[in-house]
């Protein structure tokens, strides 16, 4: 897949602006602060925003105080693959993204998001720890690619489908659409459930589930808590169709022009950061969807009739159908992670 952006004009671009865009130098007590700039989609009471303040707090402290990280939520910089293209071309330093929306700058990065694919939550943190080696592999090309590395990723929760109906099969979403992330990986798994597949950028969902433009979506329950979805969906359909790492990135330009303790201090900042995210997402996912029941959503679960079995098996055949070829080796490196 061809980068969206040419090469030489990334790298010039990066080369006579990324470090006024991304960093500014401020006075602090005799010797220099830097200030990077972390752009994101989520809102700030989600577990996915809380976590940049949480990473942006923890840099702080892990370097003493020298880098400042200025935050910036809910769209503010851009929608999902425009903060993904301004981590690239350094007109910021950070941002976190799906792994299928990293796929836009280095595509086997999509594979991480494919549907059914880990064994359990243990198997996908090993596999998206940055020092696995499907990770490692995965980083390197996304450095080469789009001048983008991996800091962390934290688990974002297993995605549910959300409904103003029952859906027991993928027989029962027929004709209906679903709001898909606008990104290939995300489409295959809609239409694989049966659907409609539209996609839409996060930030304009609920305006296109309250006007009708979709008519459902598939989210974390944190989100769709947090979100106030209940709003607007009245089933919760608990397929966890796609377990989540919600990926953190860095301009590698900045990244280079760290010194060694700073490296290291985005280094404890990030296992700081991952571990306590995930074990937020961990310890409120059942605590969550008993909320969104009492918020007035149906909550419909295999023991309530849901098909799991069936929409594996529609989802699994689309995902081969496309990426069997394309990911095969790299599906079968993420199965050896034990």
């Amino acid at each position: 897949m061809t980068n969206h952006f040419d090469t030489i004009g990334r790298r010039g671009f990066i080369a006579l602006g990324a470090g006024a865009a991304a960093m500014t130098v401020l006075p602090r007590r005799g010797r220099a602060q830097t200030s990077l700039r972390y752009g994101h989609n989520n809102e700030p009471v989600s577990v996915a925003g809380a976590q940049a303040d949480w990473f942006a707090e923890a840099l702080g402290q892990t370097s003493g105080g020298d880098i400042q990280v200025q935050v910036f939520p809910a769209s503010q910089l851009g929608k999902l693959q425009e903060l993904a293209e301004a981590v690239s071309l350094g007109t910021i330093a950070f941002s976190h993204n799906t792994a299928g929306a990293l796929g836009s700058l280095h595509e086997p990065f999509a594979a991480l998001d494919t549907p059914y694919l880990y064994r359990d939550i243990d198997h996908l943190m090993k596999v998206t720890d940055v020092d696995s080696p499907v990770m490692q592999e995965l980083n390197e090309g996304l450095i080469a690619a789009a001048n983008v590395r991996v800091i962390y990723a934290h688990y974002f929760g297993k995605r549910n489908l959300t409904c103003n109906k029952a859906v027991m099969s993928p027989a029962d979403l027929a004709g209906v659409k679903i709001r898909a992330v606008p990104f290939p990986i995300y489409t295959a798994a809609v239409e694989g459930m049966g659907a409609v597949a539209v996609p839409v950028d996060w930030s304009e969902v609920p305006t296109a589930l309250a006007t009708g433009v979709v008519q459902g979506q598939e989210n974390p329950v944190n989100v769709i808590l947090n979100v106030k979805l209940y709003d607007v969906q009245s089933h919760l359909m608990l397929t966890g169709h796609m377990s989540n790492a919600e990926v953190v990135v860095m301009n590698e330009d900045v990244w280079q022009g760290m010194s060694d303790t700073q490296k290291d201090a985005v280094r404890e900042a990030a296992l700081q950061t991952r571990e306590k995210a995930t074990s937020a997402i961990l310890d409120n996912e059942e605590a969550e969807t008993q909320a969104l029941r009492e918020a007035g959503m149906t909550v419909i679960g295999p023991d309530d009739g849901l098909r799991i079995d069936a929409f594996r098996e529609a989802v699994n055949t689309v995902v081969q159908e496309r990426f069997g070829r394309q990911y095969g080796d790299l599906y079968a490196k993420i199965a050896a992670i034990g």
